[in-house]
């Protein structure tokens, strides 16, 4: 394979064009890109998605999702659509150019609409993500982030979104080509992360790169993975502090600014593409490559081998050549890591491996790591980011109906965790937020979900601060329930309280004559009454309170959060 490190075509105009069009386009509809549209315009311009001239025509769209390819037959497995609201669509003609703006307003680019369309999200799900179920995590972004209106159209680039951190870390495709060039590297093997690097990771990067004769590109992504991940300002700084195991004169790393869509198989040639845009010769796929996790049977989305089967079908056509990922374990008695499928003495040797959960549970819990799995320095960035579970900060989210007594239980539980000390205490209630937060709200889905939502953002900042909060808003919608708690776990535990009481008990309590009102029709949308409640699946806890009392429901609670490692027993 010839590697050819001509530039890739870009989608940016010349800097005079670029000032110019910024004047002009004070007069365009503007659109504000979201967080994962910014990542993919970002790619879009700077030839990482080569040969894509722009967002996704309908007739691109439809064969990508279908057939893995353009509409004239190229290869492209990933659909990259400018999705936006009903409203904003409408306002929007066939042929006219838009604004994309960042989040501050900074105009990015500007895009000649050729299409719109509704597109059939549920057919998306099943073709691209193999099924259309809300565990995925792109599938619920499609369903209850994404907009519902797709646009299609060529891009002119008229700046690089800004990036205040690591700059001298990103690189475009045509800077690392250049590096490439510059430096005589002719075949570069690229290593695809979104975790950080522990020894194994090292050894299965050394072997790859040796095994294909090649250089190494450690090429993270920084843009957006998995809900739930580890930040990238602690992974940047746990690969910068590996880096030095490598030899500098055939490793360098880069970051890509890519937004994730855990695809599997599809991602997976999708990544490869990327990185053969970026100049890269040969590409390591690992086992559940871009894997999201379980689905809602709770079995793996794709099987292990899904992807490297479908890259290895492609690669040829692709012009970048794939690496099987071996499984590296570490053998005790010889103090090494081996390829796990290649120790031929397995009986007789003791292998020792630390999952990834089990990684986490020794950092919450504040343990040992060995040497043997870990550097010392990747260690500490670590922990320095995730203090022992005792010392973070969590929220405790009650749900029920009105009169359930979740606030009674959320105060006798913050008075108990205030005796304790340790952590600030927030309580949340109900009506503390109603008033405080939400006083212009009324009672409608869309301000409940608003309300709720305001809730899970302020509970996130204190638990990110190291806080506890507690909230009990009635929060009947499973949906927004789940949001909150994706808000939430990126700083620390969300735990999920049903206070359980029957609409009944709670009709027959009728605390502040609500329910009487709602039986008489002055309380329109009424939660239980002529609102639904979605009861939630599996919480934490689920809190029987009739006929127990406020001090046990609270201690309950307490019980769970040591069992959790929340709280010292």
């Amino acid at each position: 394979m010839s590697h050819d490190l001509t530039p890739v075509p870009e989608l940016y105009v010349s800097y005079e064009s670029s000032q110019k069009m910024k004047l002009e386009a004070a007069e365009l509809t503007s659109h504000d890109l979201t967080p994962r549209q910014i990542c993919d315009l970002e790619l879009l311009m700077n030839g990482g998605f080569n040969p894509l001239k722009g967002f996704l025509s309908q007739a691109d769209y439809e064969s990508v999702v279908d057939t893995l390819r353009l509409a004239d037959g190229t290869l492209w497995p990933m659909p990259i659509t400018l999705d936006v609201s009903e409203g904003f669509a409408e306002t929007v003609e066939l042929g006219q150019d838009i604004a994309l703006r960042d989040q501050e307003g900074v105009i990015l680019a500007t895009m000649t609409v050729t299409d719109k369309w509704v597109p059939n999200k549920a057919h998306e799900a099943e073709k691209v993500f193999g099924a259309d179920d809300s565990a995925h995590p792109a599938v619920n972004y499609l369903h209850n982030t994404a907009g519902a209106v797709y646009l299609g159209g060529p891009i002119t680039g008229i700046q690089q979104p800004v990036h205040y951190d690591f700059r001298a870390r990103r690189d475009t495709p045509n800077e690392l080509r250049a590096y490439f060039r510059k430096v005589g590297w002719r075949k570069v093997v690229a290593f695809q992360t979104r975790n950080p690097l522990h020894r194994a990771h090292q050894e299965l990067t050394f072997r790859a790169a040796k095994e294909a004769q090649a250089n190494l590109l450690i090429h993270p992504v920084v843009g957006m993975t998995k809900p739930g991940d580890i930040d990238h300002f602690t992974r940047v700084r746990c690969y910068e502090a590996v880096l030095d195991q490598y030899p500098s004169s055939t490793t360098t790393m880069s970051l890509l600014n890519l937004a994730m869509r855990m695809a599997g198989p599809r991602e997976a040639v999708w990544h490869g593409l990327i990185r053969k845009n970026h100049g890269c010769t040969h590409f390591i796929v690992g086992r559940d490559h871009a894997g999201p996790g379980k689905n809602s049977a709770g079995e793996d989305f794709y099987g292990p081998y899904d992807a490297q089967d479908l890259f290895r079908e492609h690669q040829e056509e692709m012009g970048i050549e794939m690496v099987d990922f071996k499984h590296m374990v570490y053998v005790q008695d010889r103090a090494q890591y081996e390829p796990a499928d290649e120790i031929l003495d397995k009986d007789d040797v003791t292998i020792l491996n630390i999952s990834g959960t089990e990684l986490r549970r020794r950092l919450s819990e504040g343990l040992e790591i060995p040497e043997w799995f870990s550097f010392p320095a990747v260690v500490d960035e670590l922990r320095k980011t995730r203090p022992p579970r005792a010392e973070q900060g969590f929220t405790v989210f009650f749900t029920g109906y009105s009169g359930s007594g979740k606030s009674t239980v959320a105060n006798a539980l913050m008075v108990k965790l205030m005796e304790m000390g340790g952590r600030p205490v927030t309580l949340l209630d109900g009506d503390i937020v109603r008033k405080n937060l939400s006083s212009e709200l009324g009672f409608s889905k869309e301000h409940r979900d608003l309300n709720i939502r305001r809730i899970g953002y302020v509970a996130s900042e204190i638990t990110k601060n190291g806080g506890i909060a507690i909230c009990a808003p009635i929060a009947p919608y499973a949906t927004t329930r789940r949001a909150v708690r994706e808000d939430v776990e990126q700083f620390g535990a969300f735990i999920e309280v049903h206070v359980a009481t029957s609409i009944e008990e709670c009709e027959r309590r009728d605390r502040k004559g609500l329910y009487k009102l709602a039986r008489a029709g002055k309380i329109k949308e009424f939660t239980g009454i002529s609102d639904p409640y979605d009861v939630p699946e599996n919480p934490e806890l689920r809190l029987e309170t009739e006929s127990v009392p406020v001090d046990n429901c609270a201690h309950q609670v307490i019980l769970k959060l040591e069992s959790l490692g929340l709280i010292k027993a």
